[in-house]
């Protein structure tokens, strides 16, 4: 394992290896908080963290909630390494095993661009039966919102994954202060990074592995400056188990830093759709009727051209790539119509007011790929990818509550009108 270094501008060794450093940083937080949890072990992070913070807590004597989100549309091997690993660690954790409704992304559906996991309206069509070890009566939990039928758009929708996560940890702390243990690293994603090394989240006794979430509840990161190589040393020299679906992606030919294992219908996820049909025939069967546009996703996620614009794009006869832009807007359900109108027209403003210049209808490709011209090609693609999130228009993730997601409708209504860019 490679020495360890500390969030900083720039990266300092500590003289300690990393598997070192993060056992010292759990010890800490045991130390430190007198509730503990963690989120996970589905994965091989969250995994290899749940070895290091179960042995921790064996040590010790002490125990430690164990926070698991059924998703419903996941790998059988996954949840046979769940249960293998809570029956490891039995003497030392308090298992929520959650399989409650869960409203997800589904980024492979224009037309069905959220689903809901465990939705009781839709039981007959479940992809595997709950789990008999598993929490399915949400009325354990106070704070939990059963689902219900959006008001604005008619159709069902639940609590959000980072809504239960951060209300879990609320009911969880009891009122006091609590740690939640997170298995993710820095260097696999941008804002994986980005959750950990921004300063202007508080920390926890300004440890650079830990962020304020709220309330009395604080992250901690003891993996986060690990590499892959790190994380399958770990497990090779421990010899301690691991999910097996890695085993057959590197089968299947998945390099080993694209290995992830989520839901598999997200932004970045559905790029390993295919893999389902592969691995699970028999769950990918199931699948296919259950999320709508699965089917689509596993035939074109990985290939170029207009269907989800990957790579380059053409433009259709007769068309500029404004009024291809708005070909795509009318064709899509209004409530998704509303939203990349909103993400378009802030893009649109943001460049009048900061750059004092307008959409061109395409620009040098180099350019817009570093994003320094704004054009309606970017635009015109970011709907053919069905990029809800609008990257492609460096928009980030938002909060996804119905509370503030119907401030923030009610606060572009206005900008809109003000601005003059798709005003009703």
């Amino acid at each position: 394992m490679v020495a360890v270094r500390e969030r900083t501008e720039r990266k300092r060794g500590l003289g300690v290896d990393v598997l070192t450093a993060a056992q010292q940083r759990i010890a800490v937080t045991f130390d430190t908080f007198r509730h503990v949890y963690f989120s996970g072990p589905s994965g091989k992070d969250s995994g290899a963290m749940m070895h290091l913070v179960c042995l921790e807590a064996r040590k010790r004597g002490r125990k430690v909630g164990a926070l698991f989100l059924d998703l419903e549309g996941q790998y059988k091997l996954t949840i046979e390494h769940v249960r293998e690993m809570f029956a490891l660690y039995a003497d030392v954790i308090e298992t929520y095993w959650l399989a409650i409704p869960i409203h997800l992304r589904n980024a492979v559906s224009m037309m069905e661009p959220h689903w809901i996991a465990w939705d009781p309206a839709r039981m007959v069509d479940w992809i595997r039966p709950q789990p008999p070890e598993a929490i399915t009566d949400w009325k354990r939990f106070p704070w939990y919102r059963p689902p219900w039928t959006d008001a604005r758009t008619g159709s069902r929708t639940a609590m959000e994954f980072e809504e239960i996560i951060d209300l879990f940890g609320d009911w969880y702390s009891g009122g006091g202060a609590v740690a939640c243990f997170v298995g993710i690293r820095s260097d696999e994603s941008l804002n994986r990074w980005r959750a950990i090394a921004s300063r202007r989240k508080q920390r926890f006794n300004n440890f650079p592995w830990t962020t304020w979430k709220g309330n009395a509840v604080f992250n901690a990161y003891p993996i986060y400056d690990w590499t892959t190589e790190d994380v399958w040393t770990y497990y090779g020299r421990t010899g301690l188990p691991y999910n097996r679906l890695y085993d057959l992606m590197h089968q299947a030919g998945v390099r080993l830093h694209n290995q992830r294992i989520c839901q598999p219908y997200g932004d970045d996820q559905r790029r390993g759709l295919k893999l389902f049909s592969v691995i699970e025939p028999e769950t990918w069967s199931r699948v296919v009727s259950r999320v709508e546009g699965a089917n689509m996703g596993a035939l074109y996620c990985g290939k170029r051209g207009n269907i989800l614009g990957n790579g380059k794009v053409s433009l259709p006869p007769g068309h500029t790539w404004q009024s291809y832009t708005m070909f795509l807007l009318d064709s899509l359900p209004k409530v998704e119509q509303e939203h990349y109108k909103d993400k378009i027209a802030t893009f649109v403003q943001w460049w009048r007011e900061k750059r004092g210049v307008e959409l061109v209808d395409e620009g040098d490709p180099k350019h817009e790929s570093a994003r320094k011209v704004p054009s309606w090609r970017r635009v015109c693609k970011v709907i053919l990818k069905n990029d809800h999130l609008c990257k492609g228009l460096s928009f980030t993730q938002q909060t996804s509550t119905p509370t503030a997601y119907e401030k923030y409708r009610k606060i572009m209504r206005r900008r809109r009108a003000l601005w003059g860019i798709f005003s009703e």
